[in-house]
């Protein structure tokens, strides 16, 4: 049996969604912009993939939607054009976010700083999650955004995102989040939050890779990322891919669609899984599972390091990963783990496990089976881990193995 749990780091297309594509692929492939036939008979497609993230979103008309290529492009798209539009040309030269954000926002903050913007990066509780006094102690006259992720790739772990939004209304400040976690996981009703912005990608949640949107709230005027023509209204050049765009706009629809229901039975057998590892002596799973994406486990597995315990799990054809997808080939310590106060070596135990609405019970049962045989084996070759009398493994819960 094959058993994919890496479904943060991408997701299968949804074989509707491959449905939807085909045709603008051979049949109706013509550029969006010709003023001929075949260029225009792509329009009501693309038409109704707006609608349709629009309506998954509850975005209000007075809303602009721009189609990218992924949620980092959005995310860069956002910081940079916001450095240019309140730094450069502004009285502004601050920006906070988090220690524990997607690497397409860490890796553009510390580009923004050798431009000479200043950037806070806001620590986060023994929950993996930053509190929303925090965002609000931080904030000054000279803030000109605040970007907090909605839902963690890591951990799950949901962010305080309404109040936050609250805090940055109030201050006068942009307020963006990258919401790829979220997204096609939890409701999202943008009409009934604070957000300027809000990156998402398709690939997330059964979509295809290589397309993604960015959200812009009262559509506010935003510096283009990318210059040439006059596509998506002038806010992103480029010929627009059709075929991609129209598998979002369903997968989209297909995801937020019952989506409390989905939720419920993915959160059903993530629940399960997760009870059988907690019954693992000297394991922890980071965050509490009320206020997690239904999907996510981050478990640590003391004496057993990450890399080990994925290529056992590998060997049995389980996908599962040590955190991010993007900086998976570092192999360094899990920086959410470091974030929450674990020392080195616990860090590099960290386990990602991330179901799907595909994942089935018989999937859970083999994952069990072979994850607790795996760490059994593992321990008993680790010249760290001294055999003790076993604890209860949910006695590590809440990240008491981090602290004394």
């Amino acid at each position: 049996m094959q058993v994919y749990l890496d479904n943060n780091a991408t997701t299968m297309v949804d074989p509707q969604v491959v449905e939807a594509m085909l045709p603008y692929f051979s049949e109706q492939y013509g550029n969006p912009n010709s003023l001929h036939k075949f260029g225009t008979s792509t329009h009501p497609a693309l038409a109704k993939a707006m609608d349709q993230v629009y309506t998954a979103l509850n975005a209000s008309d007075n809303d602009d939607i721009v189609f990218t290529s992924c949620a980092t492009e959005s995310n860069n798209w956002v910081l940079q054009s916001v450095f240019i539009d309140l730094v450069l040309n502004g009285d502004k030269n601050h920006m906070v976010t988090t220690e524990v954000e997607h690497p397409s926002i860490l890796a553009t903050c510390r580009f923004l700083e050798e431009q000479g913007v200043k950037v806070t990066y806001l620590p986060v509780n023994d929950q993996g999650v930053v509190e929303a006094h925090t965002v609000r102690s931080f904030i000054t006259d000279k803030t000109a955004l605040v970007s907090v992720m909605w839902a963690s790739n890591e951990t799950g772990m949901i962010f305080p995102i309404k109040e936050i939004g609250e805090i940055c209304k109030e201050k006068g400040v942009l307020f963006h989040s990258d919401g790829v976690q979220a997204i096609g996981k939890i409701p999202v009703d943008l009409q009934s939050l604070h957000i300027d912005f809000v990156s998402m990608s398709a690939h997330k949640f059964h979509g295809p890779k290589g397309v993604g949107a960015l959200y812009i709230r009262d559509s506010q005027k935003l510096t283009p990322l990318l210059h040439g023509g006059e596509h998506m209204g002038g806010r992103r050049s480029g010929t627009l891919n059709v075929p991609y765009i129209v598998g979002m706009g369903k997968a989209i629809e297909l995801a937020t669609t019952n989506i409390e229901e989905t939720a419920a039975k993915i959160r059903k057998k993530r629940d399960r899984l997760e009870d059988a590892i907690m019954q693992i002596s000297d394991t922890m799973i980071v965050g509490d599972r009320e206020n997690r994406t239904p999907n996510t486990i981050l478990v640590s597995v003391k004496g057993v390091e990450g890399e080990s315990m994925l290529w056992d799990l590998n060997k049995g054809d389980i996908g599962a990963s040590t955190g991010s997808a993007c900086a998976s080939e570092e192999l360094e310590a899990n920086t959410v783990m470091l974030a929450i106060g674990a020392d080195n070596e616990l860090a590099h135990t960290g386990i990602r496990l991330s179901l799907s609405r595909f994942t089935t019970d018989a999937e859970i049962d083999y994952a069990i089976s072979h994850f607790q045989n795996a760490v059994k084996r593992l321990r008993s070759i680790s010249s760290s881990y001294a055999v003790q009398q076993p604890t209860k493994g949910g006695e590590a819960k809440d990240c008491e193995l981090h602290h004394p």
